[in-house]
């Protein structure tokens, strides 16, 4: 589906269509600002499809991957991002570095920025801290991911996705299910997909649900069943047990028993409902490996490709004013 299909009615161009410095979460974007992100995405869509797979556009430009939590496919996804509009690329290994050491976070700021780099993408266990580092330096700052707060680029490309599966955002029915309560990705996603103007359930047991989710503009369902019943997408979400503390869940055999989605579950979604994870799976208790493995049904592998996507485009957009392109 061609990016033309999708053009913002506003016809915004230049540093009017997104002007923001930072990509820091989607709280604070306009729906069109959203959709410029989308539209931007997609010719990177077409050029990762090629087999030569790249553009010299952030050549000279000096990119920094400073992940202080762990991260596999959104790592490596903004570096071959980066590597592929022919930035140079440095991926900073925090257990090897002076935070290990004691080094506050708003020095290890300081030092990156006296670095002169181009762009920083920080990812970081506690929520806030990538404004806080934001805050400290002269280059633009992306977050990949900062405590339960937002992960901007993960609700764009699962917006991505579902508007190439569905060729449209608005009006549709998503159920967002799970652990709702640790998740930023849930977060970002509510904030993307209500902007758009879909209607976006949050399905999970009530200790797995935010105090008061609705004032975000979402239906709160406890019972899976019901929860499903017609949904368009079905978004399943990981159990972040390394954010607990205390027993949410009697045992992952129950919360499979009444929260996972199995072929059975997924019967109660519209008959075309499109299935999405943002990974990592845990097959077997989140999600049925029938189901994630459904060629027909399931978008997990899209949502992988269309992240290298989303973030070739935010790297691009975000530095086009360092690299003086006009109107910005």
């Amino acid at each position: 589906m061609s990016s033309a299909a999708h053009s913002p009615a506003t016809g915004l161009q230049g540093r009017e269509a997104f002007p923001h410095r930072h990509l820091l979460g989607i709280e604070g974007l306009q729906p069109w600002e959203i959709l410029f992100l989308l539209d931007e995405a997609e010719q990177w869509v077409a050029l990762n499809r090629e087999t030569a797979k790249h553009d010299d556009r952030l050549s000279g430009l000096t990119l920094i991957n400073a992940f202080f939590e762990n991260s596999t496919r959104t790592l490596l996804s903004f570096e071959i991002a980066g590597k592929r509009l022919g930035a140079d690329v440095v991926n900073m290994t925090v257990a090897a570095s002076s935070v290990k050491k004691g080094e506050t976070l708003i020095d290890t700021a300081i030092t990156l920025n006296a670095m002169r780099a181009d762009m920083l993408v920080i990812r970081h266990d506690a929520s806030g801290a990538v404004q806080l580092i934001a805050d400290k330096v002269d280059c633009p700052v992306l977050n990949a991911g900062d405590g339960r707060h937002e992960h901007p680029t993960q609700a764009l490309l699962d917006a991505l996705t579902i508007r190439r599966r569905k060729g449209r955002i608005a009006g549709l029915t998503v159920a967002i299910c799970g652990d709702v309560l640790h998740s930023r990705v849930a977060r970002s996603n509510i904030l993307t997909l209500t902007a758009l103007g879909a209607d976006v359930r949050v399905v999970g047991p009530p200790t797995l649900l935010p105090a008061a989710v609705e004032r975000m503009g979402v239906t709160r369902f406890t019972d899976f069943d019901k929860g499903l019943d017609g949904a368009d997408v079905v978004m399943m979400l990981r159990l972040q047990r390394e954010r607990m503390s205390g027993g949410f869940v009697p045992s992952l055999r129950e919360y499979h028993a009444f929260y996972g989605l199995t072929p059975e579950r997924l019967a109660h979604a519209a008959p075309d409902a499109l299935v999405m994870h943002p990974g990592p799976m845990n097959r077997g208790v989140e999600i049925a490996s029938v189901v994630a493995d459904d060629l027909d049904r399931s978008a997990i592998p899209e949502q992988v490709e269309m992240g290298v996507a989303v973030r070739m485009a935010c790297l691009d957009v975000l530095t086009r004013g360092r690299r003086g392109i006009a109107g910005w």
